[in-house]
């Protein structure tokens, strides 16, 4: 229940106006539970926040509780400003209000406050009555605030506001600090049920909105002074309602005396937390704006937040700027604050200033002025219906309330300033307005209208005195109407000055999706795409995100923008509409898809953003126009991947003879660390880095590929896959050149044979010239391919694309041409775009590069995989071949849904996934160094690591079963983890003793739950794959 409570009087006090929210939150809470008048009984349960607005503020028109801090969370599920209001609802739920019994907390706004992340906990064992919360603060600042004095068992005897040294010194503890009033106070559900009985009885009564109802005369309540004061153990009845004031203050003590006085009033302090009341003291604003919060505090302030500033450079230390844009070269000096402001440089801002809510028509006016020690606001006026703007400027060190003779404006006695602008005494104040009256608060200093003239910053600059002949504005400023910032007050417009905010804060997001995506910056664009959905600004960022896409300079970045879309329109479904992966392949956009396939982007993405906005109406158009975006940055991704094919060289060499084989033969690989890492765009956004070894499972190379040339102009693919002796057998021959056309479709029959073909160029595709004619005129006859694995499907081992090297290496030999292994390792990556399963690079370096090696890749276009063998010491390839087994789960994974959530996350820059990444890459270099050392216990932790790495990077990855089954190895290994992308397949293990494929046979049989289950021995292969010409028979 979210409650907007108004007061029924102006001036109530937070006594009052703490009854009369009790009131309101008791008669919502009965009419929730079915009663027709308010009963007290709905306090039993309830868990009440009640949080005072407080007075009007100078230094923000929407009060203390909504004044910006300069924090940034990047974990928020949606990114948004920050207010006071934000920091202390989070200190109350995360750190004060834990643990808790039922009851009714009252918090004020008019301060900062920060409490330790993990504070020792307050103690709620037998608590009973009220307990006020305190802050060790200095017996200096307690001068001028309240502080308690308590007994032993800390209970409090006394509340004491500005009092004497000696009196403070009184409250000190053996720290000599003092518990410092910070506003907050908690009622037990006895206490509040007490409390809300009193608004029945007059002259309470007048505190709610009931009595004024009711007719009853207004009254002003102190929360501290009338209402907690009363259970204070050191105050006699005599005295506490002696001191109330007037008689109806002094009836209505009595009636709190008699109500609450039986409760004990106890205080808990928070060791280490800190107090800022937000005075009215520009240089105390100032400085807390610039300060950083403690290292305990939850506030993390920095330098620019939420703000676009084009040369962060100009920013010295101590300076802090909160919801901008700063165009150009805007200096701005340590000591100072800018918020709310649209700027364009050249400007230079000294210290000790304070700007806020200035549009980019102000700025103008600012250049060449040297500012410093001044207030200048843009305030949101409205007199009536009439909407307009008004500026108002003041100094650091000036006071509000001080009379004329004894205060400064603008930091210079008021009969210097008279002096230096001509402004006459008369010109602020009315003749008849008594001396002690006149002060900064009244003096109609700012204008508002103007006969004959639009009004701007300029005609408030002047009176900084600055200007050598002043006398023309001061004529304008005469027959100006002004207004005294008191009259201002009641004139604010809240709503007009919070719609500029928010329109602020998403114009200088719109740059920081810019500048993000062009800088190739790892942030998240996830939070504000939240935001604007939710805040109606998502035509805005869709825009911008359109412009992004259509003008980068590499698909990297178009397809990152393409990604961003998608999550923009996956927000706006707001979770209905259906799953987020799906098919992408609506005929409404082939065109858009065919001018992305063409390389034509900016015409594409055009074509795409016209598309949309028929898809935009339900959350089920959404959610497939989420998952067509999806598809159309996988075009992007598959060029910028394309980009690798400069790496791969091939040499002509001899033909072999018509009707011998070409045969080659393969290890899988085991993925020790670092996987993910290589998987497109990670892998050239962030840089990739695997650890693999190339392995025999049960002595034999498990994958492979023959391929003959035959007299037929034909293509004949045969597919022999699963273990032996339920071994599965596809046959397929190609005629037509139609035939290849589903060579892009990973699920069609042969697809990955039909791509080879094409990626090899053998075949050119697609092409004018029949299959047939291009086969006789450079083959003179057609080609027949034998491929096979003995690995089950969704091993995790690499299989499919160590096949596709296999296969390609095959081909290019029985072609009359040879590449390299790194060639190889770069024309499977470019022949997965192709077959568009867009898999990474980790799979062909384990199995197409001997032994144990570690493939790495930068984050830059083009896409280029070194690799670089690990040098083992003596003896430990055969200790590792003694030490690894590999357990066949009975599980197969759908790594394809898995990889497109990976991408997903990765271009929303969670933060989680970002940090994931750095660390498979670190991990990944830790595990090349254990085995450089030998060091198995290492080695075992790394792959551990991993594999909560990969949980972190795919959730879901690991099944239940398979969750049992590790649990149950987890005392005989040095570590383990799920080869591949996890989810099923393959379990390899680093056993502590060797040769212990019997034994964890054993414990495993005798673990219920576990299914089909098998173990395999594995080992270290140094020779790698071999392409060999092997004559006509193969039998």
């Amino acid at each position: 229940l979210l409650l907007a409570v108004e007061d029924p009087w102006a001036r109530l006090g937070s006594g009052g106006a703490t009854l009369n929210a009790l009131l309101v939150a008791a008669e919502h809470l009965s009419a929730r539970a079915g009663c027709t008048v308010v009963t007290a009984d709905v306090l039993r349960d309830a868990r009440i926040l009640i949080l005072h607005m407080g007075r009007d503020f100078s230094f923000d028109d929407c009060g203390r509780a909504f004044t910006c801090l300069p924090v940034e969370d990047p974990g928020a599920p949606a990114e948004a400003l920050v207010c006071n209001l934000d920091s202390l609802l989070g200190t109350m739920t995360h750190r004060l209000c834990v643990g808790s019994p039922p009851g009714v907390w009252v918090c004020s706004t008019d301060m900062l406050l920060t409490v330790p992340s993990t504070p020792a906990g307050i103690n709620w064992d037998g608590f009973q009555g009220v307990r006020v919360i305190a802050v060790p603060g200095s017996p200096a600042y307690a001068r001028n605030h309240g502080v308690y004095l308590t007994n032993e068992q800390g209970l409090v005897r006394d509340i004491i506001y500005k009092g004497t040294e000696a009196q403070i010194q009184q409250c000190a503890g053996p720290d000599g600090t003092v518990p410092l009033v910070c506003g907050i106070v908690f009622f037990s559900s006895d206490a509040a049920e007490q409390l809300l009985a009193t608004h029945v009885i007059p002259p309470l009564d007048a505190c709610t909105y009931m009595g004024l109802d009711s007719g009853a005369p207004p009254i002003q309540l102190s929360l501290f002074f009338d209402i907690v004061l009363c259970m204070a153990g050191g105050m006699t009845e005599e005295d506490f309602v002696k001191g109330g004031g007037d008689a109806s203050v002094r009836s209505a003590r009595s009636v709190l005396w008699a109500a609450l006085r039986g409760f004990p009033l106890s205080m808990a302090c928070i060791p280490n937390a800190s107090y800022d009341y937000m005075t009215a003291s520009a240089s105390d604003h100032i400085r807390s704006l610039t300060l950083l919060p403690g290292s305990a505090s939850h506030l993390r302030f920095c330098k620019t937040a939420h703000s676009h500033v084009d040369q962060p450079c100009l920013l010295e230390d101590g300076s802090s700027v909160t919801n901008c844009l700063l165009e150009g070269a805007v200096r701005l000096a340590a000591g100072s604050v800018i918020q709310h402001c649209h700027l364009q440089g050249p400007l230079v801002i000294g210290p000790g200033c304070l700007l806020s809510g200035l549009d980019v028509g102000s700025s103008p006016a600012l250049r060449g002025l040297p500012l410093r020690d001044v207030v200048l606001q843009g305030h949101h006026v409205r007199l009536r219906d009439l909407p307009c703007r008004v500026f108002t400027l003041t100094g650091r060190l000036d006071d509000w309330q001080s009379p004329v003779e004894e205060a400064t404006y603008l930091n210079v006695p008021w009969a210097e300033f008279f002096q230096q602008t001509g402004v006459r005494e008369g010109d602020l104040w009315d003749a008849e307005m008594p001396r002690r009256s006149r002060c900064l608060l009244s003096a109609r200093l700012f204008p508002v209208l103007h006969a004959r003239e639009a009004l701007g910053l300029e005609d408030v600059l002047w009176l900084l005195g600055l200007a050598t002949v002043a006398s023309e504005q001061l004529a304008r400023w005469r027959t100006a109407w002004r207004m005294s910032w008191q009259e201002l007050l009641p004139c604010l417009d809240t709503e007009a000055e919070l719609g500029a905010r928010q329109a602020l804060f998403f114009l200088q997001g719109q740059r920081k999706v810019r500048r993000v995506l062009l800088g190739c910056q790892d942030s998240s664009l996830l939070p504000l795409a939240r935001s604007a959905v939710h805040e109606g600004y998502h035509e805005a960022v869709l825009g911008t995100l359109d412009e992004v896409a259509s003008t980068a300079c590499d698909a990297g970045i178009a397809a990152r923008a393409l990604a961003c879309i998608a999550e923009v329109l996956g927000c706006m479904a707001r979770g209905e509409g259906g799953l987020r992966s799906g098919p992408a392949a609506n005929r409404e956009w082939a065109s858009a898809f065919g001018r992305l396939e063409s390389g034509d982007i900016a015409g594409g993405v055009q074509e795409l953003a016209a598309e949309r906005q028929k898809w935009m109406s339900r959350p089920a158009l959404l959610v497939r126009a989420a998952r067509h975006y999806e598809g159309a940055e996988q075009i992007l991704v598959r060029q910028a991947v394309m980009s690798s094919c400069r790496f791969i060289t091939v040499e002509q060499v001899e033909l072999p003879p018509l009707g011998h084989w070409v045969q080659v033969v393969c290890p899988a690989r085991l993925d020790l660390s670092g996987g993910w890492s290589d998987t497109p765009p990670i892998t050239y956004e962030h840089g990739g880095a695997v650890v693999d070894v190339a392995v025999l499972v049960d002595g034999c190379r498990p994958i492979g590929a023959r391929v003959r040339r035959i007299v037929q102009p034909e293509l004949r693919l045969v597919s022999l896959s699963g273990a032996p002796r339920s071994e599965a057998v596809a046959e397929l021959v190609c005629r037509e050149l139609e035939h290849l056309q589903d060579y892009c479709q990973p699920h069609a029959p042969g697809a990955l044979l039909k791509a080879a073909f094409i990626c090899t160029q053998i075949v050119q595709f697609p092409s004018q010239r029949p299959l047939r004619d291009q086969l006789m005129e450079s083959f003179a006859g057609g080609f027949e391919v034998h491929t096979w694995s003995k690995l089950p499907h969704g091993s995790g081992l690499g299989t499919s694309s160590i096949l596709a090297g296999a296969v390609m290496a095959s081909l290019y030999r029985a072609a009359g041409k040879a590449a390299s292994t790194e060639s190889l390792v770069h024309a499977v990556l470019h022949l997965e775009q192709r077959l568009t399963t867009g898999g990474g690079w980790q799979d062909q370096v384990g199995g197409l590069v001997p032994g144990i090696k570690i493939g790495r890749s930068k984050a830059q276009l083009p896409l280029r995989v070194e690799v670089e063998q690990i040098p083992v010491p003596d003896g430990f390839t055969q200790t590792l071949n003694d030490h690894l087994l590999l357990v066949y789960t009975g599980k197969t994974r759908l790594a394809r849904n898995l990889l497109q959530d990976v991408v997903r996350n990765w271009y929303a820059r969670l933060p989680s996934i970002v940090r994931n990444a750095d660390t498979l890459v670190s991990n990944a270099e830790e595990c090349a160094q254990a085995l450089r050392q030998g060091d198995l216990l290492l080695l075992g932790k790394c792959l551990d690591r991993y594999w909560q790495q990969k949980k972190c990077m795919a959730p879901g990855c690991e099944p239940l079963a398979v969750g049992r089954m590790m649990d149950t190895l987890r005392p005989y290994v040095h570590g383990q983890c799920l080869a591949g992308a996890g989810g099923g397949g393959f379990l390899y293990v680093l056993t502590k003793a060797p040769r212990q494929k019997e034994a964890l046979h054993q414990i495993l049989a005798n673990t219920e739950g576990l299914g089909n289950f098998s173990i395999h021995s594995i080992e270290v292969d140094t020779g790698g794959f071999a392409v060999e010409v092997v004559g006509c028979d193969m039998k």
